[in-house]
């Protein structure tokens, strides 16, 4: 079965809007998972424009399910592993001036600061996944360099599902097959919804997680945040 992580950035997005702290991150992460998520993510950049550095510390305290961080594997993000020592590090190549997650690691350039930064993240006990394009080439470096897993980049077929969801998912479904032949689980995320999540689950094999955040906050707007958590749930299978 596909797990379903909520990332919660934008519920912090809203929160910073107007200072204060409502919504409460920390409550709202809770009620996700009361709702039936199977873990929380989130990706405090250092800007802070959504998840503070202290909202990832007060997260490690209470998230019961599986605590996902992602973020650029710079000092101060390796410092909040260390802290927190959540259950999954998912690593990404963009800096602190991309507004979203754009693209995936070019791991043959990045090889030897991906393997080191591997290396230090395992010794902290946590799993660590790369944000990858569905590229067959990139995702054996991945694993030369120690990932555990990668989360594939799934903006792109997102923009195409509506054209031709077939020609749209072939990439996805290549580049799981051929990384769990060599000993990578398979994540995903990036403008997965409502429309589209279904029918990728159904395609790609062996796929372990998706995260899923400004869609599902988006529609939470409409839908209530307990329902729409138990809509997707039922479209990665679980009802």
């Amino acid at each position: 079965m596909t797990r379903l992580s909520v990332n919660i950035n934008k519920v912090a997005t809203i929160r910073n809007a107007r200072g204060g702290n409502n919504p409460n991150v920390v409550a709202v992460a809770k009620d996700c998972e009361l709702f039936g998520a199977q873990g929380i993510t989130v990706h405090p950049r250092p800007d802070e424009r959504h998840i503070t550095y202290q909202d990832a510390l007060d997260l490690a305290a209470v998230v019961k399910t599986e605590y996902n961080i992602e973020g650029y594997p710079d000092a101060r993000f390796l410092d909040i592993i260390s802290k927190t020592q959540p259950a999954q590090a998912t690593l990404v190549p963009d800096g602190p001036d991309v507004i979203t997650s754009n693209s995936g690691w070019d791991t043959k350039v990045n090889f030897e600061f991906l393997k080191e930064t591997i290396l230090e993240l395992k010794r902290t006990g946590c799993r660590v996944s790369l944000f990858i394009d569905p590229n067959n080439e990139k995702i054996e470096k991945a694993a030369e360099a120690g990932a555990d897993r990668i989360e594939l980049y799934t903006e792109p077929y997102a923009q195409q599902f509506e054209k031709d969801k077939v020609r749209a998912v072939a990439p996805y479904v290549k580049a799981a097959t051929f990384a769990s032949e060599i000993g990578l689980e398979v994540n995903a995320g990036h403008d997965l919804d409502l429309k589209n999540l279904n029918y990728f689950v159904k395609q790609v094999p062996n796929l372990k997680e998706v995260s899923i955040g400004h869609a599902l906050v988006c529609d939470a707007l409409y839908y209530g945040l307990e329902n729409t958590i138990q809509m997707y749930l039922k479209e990665v299978g679980f009802y």
